[in-house]
């Protein structure tokens, strides 16, 4: 993920009252930095184990919403808001939300494409999500 998605996902988690949790992958910390816009100490939460880390969070009663073209992905338009801690998951742009965390996730939510393209920037998906499910569209 480019470092300006992840400082436009940052800034729409400060917008709407979330966390970020992220990977700590080698390339994160310096992405994280450079997209970062904020003025202010941005909530982010580091995770050495994503798919542990995930199975923890829905273990402990969270609900895990992914952001993933499924056969049974919901709307958009019909997510509710959160009424419970919610994590949303993002994939890779191309790639989607790998398999094996595919499994964690409680819902699927879709978001409709009318052009020819399959899927939308994930800064902008995410996003999108983000302000639906803090009931803020």
């Amino acid at each position: 993920m480019h470092g300006a998605n992840l400082g436009t996902l940052l800034r729409t988690c400060d917008a709407v009252g979330a966390c970020m949790a992220v990977p700590r992958f080698s390339w994160v910390p310096q992405a994280l930095e450079r997209g970062n816009t904020l003025r202010r100490p941005a909530c982010v939460h580091w995770v050495n184990d994503p798919l542990g880390w995930l199975a923890r969070q829905r273990d402990g009663g969270t609900r895990v919403v992914g952001v993933e073209l499924a056969d049974e992905a919901v709307r958009l338009a019909d997510l509710p808001a959160a009424r419970v801690r919610t994590v949303a998951v993002l994939g890779h742009e191309q790639t989607g939300i790998p398999a094996e965390a595919l499994d964690l996730l409680d819902l699927a939510v879709e978001i409709p494409m009318v052009g020819g393209g399959a899927s939308l920037n994930v800064a902008v998906a995410g996003s999108l999500v983000l302000y639906k499910l803090a009931g803020l569209l």
